[in-house]
């Protein structure tokens, strides 16, 4: 009785299954039994580690109360600070007119009570809607000593004491009424900025480009040179096996060993300054969507760097020596990303996709941190306030951190968008290279 034939499918994919699976097992095997691999493991590890370890003692630490409209002041010394007498209507300069001659007699606030009085109103901000108000009573102009004036409306909107976003250029700008959010919290705007400079700053810095380029850079250019000088290769192309194959399956081994390591690492990152962040509940979940960003951005750049090392390798023996000049290239072009990102320069390398993957899930994740910015560089002045200039110069601490490492995306203005034209592009990169690699290999002279 003749053999029944199997299906065309299960000849293909069953070669091609025992094929990746051979060559995936010996590359993982060789990475284990290695210690150079454990060596560069451990250091992003400690790397981790250590950068965490410093955001905890920086989430710890307070930043002091600062009065900048002077309102906590008992100017006429009869125990009422001056920000609760502007709100009742008595005078700061008369210690005979003060809210305690009221019938009933209002006891005076502490001085502490009109530090940092005012909030910042930024969750919900739009371009040229109302925000603010007035939380504290203070935005009114005396006149005489006939009383109160109405509320004013110095940003000329018709709507009195608020303020509202406006583009100027290319800079978003706060317009305000006199005396609307002049005494924020300096502390919890600090944690606020500071939380998320860490986690932009870590991840575009820490993952995507120091351990994005320095694993590959000792684990992935070797895949194939090593085993040209070990002798190893004549074992592998000697095997009914394509050298494309070779290629992309020891490619494919990498990606088993260090995609999971880089997620392991961003999921603990993620988890720990999501319990350590300043927030509302017990932990920010809108930070979950950054983190998978840097996941993402890490796992497509070390690839995309791991098929560069490796055609490198494959090109030539001493392929590590260009590999460690274009890391110096990639170098450059990621600080260039990172703080001057309309550099068009920059888009020639590897590294500033990745940074674009992370600022495409940042600006998702956080929409309102142009406007948490924008308030926190807040120069704008008013001659008609009682209390003089307010003390805005130098802006909120943390800001000038936190403007340097978020960026709006600019390739097509939607976020989502951008980051997935930015994975493509990365994808294509590791495509490209393959051919080349491929191209090479499979006319390469195996001594």
């Amino acid at each position: 009785m003749a053999e029944k034939p199997r299906p065309l499918h299960d000849k293909v994919w069953s070669k091609l299954d025992r094929k990746a699976t051979a060559i995936l097992e010996l590359t993982l095997r060789q990475y284990r039994t290695r210690l150079s691999t454990w060596a560069v493991l451990s250091v992003g590890v400690i790397l981790v580690l250590i950068t965490v370890l410093f955001y905890i003692e920086a989430m710890n630490s307070e930043i002091e109360a600062v009065d900048n409209d002077g309102d906590s002041v008992d100017s006429d010394g009869d125990g009422y600070p001056d920000g609760q007498e502007n709100l009742l209507g008595t005078s700061m300069n008369n210690a005979n007119s003060h809210p305690g001659l009221f019938d009933p007699p209002i006891p005076p606030d502490s001085a502490e009570d009109w530090i940092n009085e005012d909030g910042y109103d930024f969750s919900s901000a739009k371009l040229g809607t109302s925000q603010g108000y007035d939380d504290d009573g203070d935005c009114r102009v005396k006149i005489g000593e006939v009383g109160w004036s109405s509320w004013v409306d110095e940003n000329r909107n018709n709507i009195s004491c608020d303020y509202f976003f406006e583009m100027r250029g290319f800079d978003l700008e706060v317009i305000a009424d006199p005396n609307v959010d002049e005494d924020p919290d300096e502390d919890a705007y600090f944690k606020e900025t500071l939380h998320r400079s860490f986690v932009l700053g870590f991840g575009k810095i820490g993952f995507v480009f120091v351990l994005g380029i320095f694993v590959p850079l000792f684990l992935a250019s070797g895949l194939i040179r090593d085993e040209i000088a070990d002798g190893t290769l004549h074992y592998l192309v000697a095997k009914p096996i394509s050298r494309a194959e070779i290629l992309l399956y020891r490619l494919l081994g990498y990606v088993a060993l260090v995609w999971p390591y880089f997620i392991a690492l961003a999921v603990i990152t993620g988890i720990i300054t999501g319990f350590m962040g300043p927030s509302d509940g017990f932990f920010r979940f809108q930070d979950l969507l950054v983190w998978f960003g840097i996941a993402l951005a890490a796992c497509l750049l070390s690839l995309a760097y791991a098929a560069l090392f490796m055609t490198m390798g494959t090109i030539h023996k001493y392929g590590m020596v260009a590999a460690i000049v274009f890391g110096v290239w990639e170098f450059a072009m990621a600080m260039l990303s990172i703080f001057e990102p309309e550099a068009t320069v920059s888009r020639l390398s590897i590294s500033h996709w990745g940074m674009v993957i992370v600022d495409g899930f940042s600006n998702m994740a956080w929409p309102d941190s142009q406007y948490l910015i924008a308030l926190g560089e807040s120069t704008s002045r008013s001659s008609d306030s009682p209390w003089g200039e307010r003390i805005y110069s130098d802006g909120m601490p943390g800001t000038e951190a936190f403007s340097s490492f978020f960026h709006t995306t600019d390739l097509t203005g939607n976020p989502l968008q951008d980051a997935l034209i930015a994975s493509g592009v990365l994808i294509s990169m590791v495509i490209i290279m393959l051919v080349i690699a491929q191209s090479v290999f499979k006319n390469k002279e195996i001594d």
